[in-house]
C-alpha cells in the first residue's frame, strides 16, 4: 500500500511523538549534565549481560546507551543502520578492562533527535552528533576517554577527535575513510556499491517515503548482507536493528546522509585548509573485502596521515562489519592500542 507523505509526517512527528525532542535552542535552556529523562528503558535484548541501560539528554537529544565494567572510559559508536548492538560480541570482552559506553547516535537506534534538521541538516552533522557524545561522557562523569567508532559512528568520532581533542586520549576508526575524501575521490565502483550516500543525502521526503515503503528486515538486510544475512550476525542483533527501523530513525538517518553532503563537507574543509589535524593517536581498521579496503589501492593508512598527526592499522580478513565478524581480532586490536 503507498505511503502517503502526510501519513508519513504524522507518523514521525505526532505517532512518534513522545520519542521527538524539542530543538537545541530550546534544549540549551537547560545544563546538558543536569537534565533528567522520564523515558521508558527499550526492551532489553540480552546482548549486554551485566551492562547497565540509561538515557542522557543532550542538547537537543536524548541518547540512549548501555555502559558496564570498570578501568579507563572507552566510548564505542556505531553505524549505519545499525545501533549501539553491533558492539555486543567485543563489549563484555572489553568491560575486563575499560568502563565501556555503548551509545546510540541521534537518530539511530533508540536515541532521539529533533524532527527539524535545521539549516542545512546542522542538527544531524558529525559536529553535533559529537557534540552528544561529549555530553554523554561527561553525564557519566569521564572527562578524557578512550574512543572507537564504525562507519557513521567512526566519522562521528573523526568530528569528536578534531573538535574535542582535550577529551579524547586515542580514537580507532574502523572501515571509513574521511568523509571530504571520499566524496573527493569517487569511482564507479564505489558509486554503484555505495549507492545510499547519494539515495539518502536527497532532500525531497519522497525518498525517505521509499525507504519505508520496504518491509524493515529486508531494507536492513540489504545492507548487511547484500544478498542475506551473513551467519557470522546474531539474530538478536539483526532483531534490534530491524525494530529500530521507524519512521523517526528512517528520517535521522537520512537527516545523517544529508548533512554529510553538505554542512559537514564545510565543516572538513575548513579543518584541512587551516590544517587543523586529529592531534590524538589512531587506529586505523578495515575490512580486507569491504569497500575501503578494495576501492583505495591500500592507501587507507597514506590517506589518514593527511589529517591526523599520529596513525597505525592495517585490515582484518573481514567485510564491513568488523566487530561482528571477527571480534576477537577486535578485541585484540583495542586491548593493545587503548592502554
Amino acid at each position: 500500500m503507498p505511503i502517503d507523505r502526510r501519513q508519513f509526517m504524522a507518523a514521525a512527528a505526532a505517532g512518534l511523538g513522545s520519542q521527538l525532542v524539542g530543538t537545541p535552542e530550546h534544549a540549551a535552556a537547560q545544563s546538558a549534565a543536569t537534565r533528567s529523562v522520564t523515558r521508558p528503558l527499550p526492551p532489553d535484548s540480552g546482548l549486554f549481560d551485566g551492562f547497565e541501560a540509561r538515557w542522557v539528554r543532550t542538547n537537543g537529544a536524548d541518547i540512549f546507551l548501555r555502559h558496564g565494567g570498570s578501568g579507563p572510559p572507552l566510548l564505542l559508536l556505531h553505524g549505519n543502520p545499525q545501533s549501539h548492538a553491533c558492539w555486543h560480541k567485543v563489549a563484555g570482552r572489553l568491560a575486563t578492562k575499560f568502563h565501556v559506553v555503548a551509545a546510540d547516535l541521534r537518530g539511530y537506534g533508540d536515541s532521539v533527535g529533533p524532527i527539524d534538521g535545521g539549516a542545512d541538516h546542522v542538527h544531524y552533522s558529525f559536529r553535533t552528533m559529537a557534540r552528544d557524545q561529549v555530553d554523554v561522557m561527561t553525564a557519566l562523569g569521564h572527562d578524557r576517554f578512550f574512543l572507537a567508532g564504525h562507519d557513521r559512528g567512526a566519522r562521528t568520532a573523526h568530528r569528536l577527535a578534531l573538535d574535542h581533542p582535550d577529551r579524547v586520549r586515542k580514537v580507532a576508526l574502523l572501515d571509513i575513510l574521511p568523509t571530504r575524501y571520499v566524496w573527493g575521490h569517487p569511482s564507479r565502483e564505489w558509486t554503484l556499491n555505495s549507492w545510499h550516500w547519494s539515495f539518502m543525502a536527497q532532500p525531497d521526503e519522497m525518498f525517505e517515503r521509499m525507504i519505508a515503503a520496504i518491509p524493515a528486515r529486508e531494507f536492513v538486510l540489504r545492507h548487511l548482507g547484500r544478498s542475506g544475512k551473513p551467519a557470522f550476525f546474531d539474530e538478536r542483533a539483526v532483531a534490534e536493528y530491524v525494530r529500530c527501523f521507524t519512521h523517526r530513525t528512517i528520517h535521522g538517518s537520512c537527516e545523517d546522509y544529508r548533512a554529510a553532503a553538505g554542512i559537514d563537507l564545510e565543516h572538513d574543509e575548513a579543518d584541512y585548509r587551516a590544517g587543523h589535524n586529529i592531534e590524538a593517536r589512531a587506529l586505523v581498521l578495515w575490512g580486507s573485502r569491504s569497500h575501503t579496503g578494495m576501492f583505495y589501492d591500500g592507501n587507507q593508512l597514506a590517506i589518514w596521515r593527511e589529517v591526523a598527526r599520529d596513525v597505525t592499522g592495517g585490515p582484518l580478513d573481514t567485510g564491513h562489519y568488523l566487530a561482528e565478524e571477527a571480534p576477537l581480532a577486535v578485541i585484540d586490536a583495542f586491548e593493545r592500542f587503548f592502554i
